[in-house]
C-alpha cells in the first residue's frame, strides 16, 4: 500500500516545483560557485573483523567501503584551550566540523553517512584533518532543516576531531 500524498500545507504560495527549483538552484550555488567539499569514509560493517565478545573492533580491523567526495558546506568550530586538573597542564584541541548537505545529493551518491564514519577535510594543500561523524543529523523534521517548512531539504551532521593516529582508512 502507498502511504504517498502531496504536500499541500502551503501550495498556495509554494508548490513541489517551486522546491525543486529552489534545490536545484542552491545545489547548483553550493556545488558550482562554493564548491566545498569532504571525503567520506564509510566503515563497511559487513566485512569489518569484529570481537565475539564485545562486538567491537580494533582501529586496525575496521574496514571502509571507496572514498566518496561529497559537496557541502563546512563550518568548523573555533579550537578549545582547556587543562587537566587543576590547570597544571593545558592543551588545544581543534574544534568540531559542521557539514551541511542536501538530502538528494546524497541520495543522487546513494550514500548514507552514519555514526562513526570518518571525514576528511583538506585543511590546506599538504595537511587533511579527519573527523569522526557523532552525529549523522538523520533528524530533519524540524523548521531549520525544511525549505519554508515545506519538506526536508538538508542534514546537518556533526563530527568530532579524530586523534592523528586513529584513521587508518588511506
Amino acid at each position: 500500500m502507498d502511504n504517498s500524498a502531496p504536500i499541500l500545507r502551503i501550495s498556495k504560495f509554494f508548490s513541489e516545483d517551486d522546491f525543486n527549483l529552489h534545490m536545484e538552484l542552491g545545489k547548483e550555488y553550493l556545488h558550482g560557485d562554493v564548491n566545498m567539499t569532504v571525503t567520506v569514509y564509510r566503515v563497511d560493517i559487513n566485512t569489518t573483523d569484529n570481537n565475539s565478545i564485545y562486538a567491537q573492533a580494533g582501529k586496525d580491523q575496521i574496514k571502509y567501503l571507496p572514498p566518496v567526495e561529497v559537496n557541502c558546506l563546512v563550518q568548523i568550530a573555533g579550537p578549545k584551550n582547556s587543562s587537566y586538573k587543576n590547570g597544571l597542564l593545558r592543551y588545544l584541541e581543534p574544534g568540531n566540523m559542521l557539514m551541511h548537505v542536501y538530502i538528494k545529493h546524497l541520495e543522487e551518491l546513494d550514500i548514507e553517512i552514519k555514526l562513526g564514519d570518518y571525514i576528511g577535510y583538506a585543511e590546506s594543500e599538504t595537511k587533511i584533518r579527519y573527523y569522526t561523524v557523532s552525529d549523522d543529523g538523520r533528524v530533519v523534521s524540524d523548521n531549520k532543516h525544511s525549505h519554508f517548512g515545506y519538506k526536508p531539504a538538508w542534514r546537518s551532521i556533526t563530527c568530532v576531531p579524530a586523534q592523528e593516529n586513529e584513521f587508518r582508512g588511506i
